[in-house]
C-alpha cells in the first residue's frame, strides 16, 4: 500500500448498489480505503450527498456512475475542498430535457401505482451492449434492481427529476478528472460526456468500445485499469 493512499469513494447509479463495483473494489481496496455508500435512502441529491459526506474521510477521490454522478456533482457543490480526484462514468451535468423528465415522471407514477418492474430483461439492451446480454453481468443488473425495489426506485427517481444544472459546478473543478462513457450508451449519450470534458480543464475523456451504460460490469478489467491509473501518478 502506498505511504499515503488517497481514500476512494465509489458511487453507484440508479437501481445499482455495491455490486456495480464488485470487480474493482477488491483490487482497489488492497491499496487504499474504499467506501461504497448506500444511495437508496434519500429523496434528494443533496440528502444523498450529505449522507456520503458524513460517512467519507475528510478528503477522498470520488468515482461515480450515472445517478451517482449527479450525487458526485452535488458533493462538489457542497464541499469541493474534500474531493481530491474526480471520475465520472456515463453521466451528465445538464438537467433532463422536458421529454426525458416526462418519461421519468411516467415511470415514477407507475411505480407509485404498484406497477414497478425494476430492470426487466426487455430493458437490458438499452443498458448494456449486446455482448453483455445473457452473461452474469446482466444478471447482476437484474438482481440489484430487485434488491433495491419499488421504494428505493421512487426515492431515487424523485431525486433525479428535481436535479439542477451542474454545468457551473463542473466549470469550477480543478482536480484531476477522468470522464468515461460507453460508445453505445443508450441512456446518457456520448455527447454529454464530451460536453463535460470540454467544461473541465485538463480532464481526460475515454470512450469504451462495445460498451453500454455500465462499464464497471461490462468491461471490468478496463474499468479497473482506468481507475488505477487515475488514482496513481502514471497518467492515462
Amino acid at each position: 500500500m502506498p505511504a499515503n493512499p488517497i481514500p476512494l469513494v465509489l458511487l453507484p447509479g440508479l437501481l445499482n448498489d455495491h455490486r456495480l463495483w464488485q470487480h474493482q473494489q477488491p483490487a482497489l481496496a488492497a491499496s487504499r480505503p474504499v467506501l461504497i455508500p448506500d444511495l437508496t435512502q434519500d429523496l434528494s441529491l443533496e440528502a444523498m450527498a450529505r449522507r456520503v459526506l458524513d460517512q467519507a474521510p475528510e478528503q477522498f477521490a470520488l468515482a461515480a456512475l450515472s445517478m451517482g454522478g449527479y450525487v458526485a456533482m452535488e458533493i462538489l457543490r457542497l464541499a469541493p475542498q474534500r474531493v481530491l480526484k474526480l471520475a465520472l462514468f456515463d453521466t451528465m451535468a445538464r438537467p433532463d430535457s422536458e421529454a426525458r423528465a416526462k418519461v421519468r415522471r411516467g415511470m415514477l407514477n407507475l411505480a407509485e401505482l404498484g406497477k414497478f418492474k425494476g430492470v426487466t430483461p426487455q430493458l437490458l439492451p438499452r443498458l448494456m451492449h449486446a455482448r453483455s446480454l445473457g452473461t452474469p453481468a446482466a444478471q447482476t443488473v437484474l438482481d440489484m434492481a430487485e434488491t433495491i425495489g419499488k421504494d428505493g426506485f421512487i426515492r431515487q427517481q424523485q431525486a433525479i427529476i428535481d436535479r439542477p444544472d451542474y454545468m457551473p459546478v463542473l466549470q469550477q473543478v480543478k482536480v484531476s478528472t477522468l470522464i468515461v462513457v460507453g460508445a453505445e450508451d443508450g441512456v446518457t449519450p456520448r455527447e454529454e460526456s464530451e460536453l463535460m470534458h470540454r467544461s473541465i480543464a485538463g480532464s481526460t475523456l475515454v470512450v469504451i468500445a462495445q460498451c453500454g451504460h455500465l462499464p464497471p460490469l461490462e468491461h471490468p478489467e478496463r474499468t479497473l485499469e482506468l481507475l488505477q491509473n487515475w488514482l496513481g501518478d502514471e497518467g492515462l
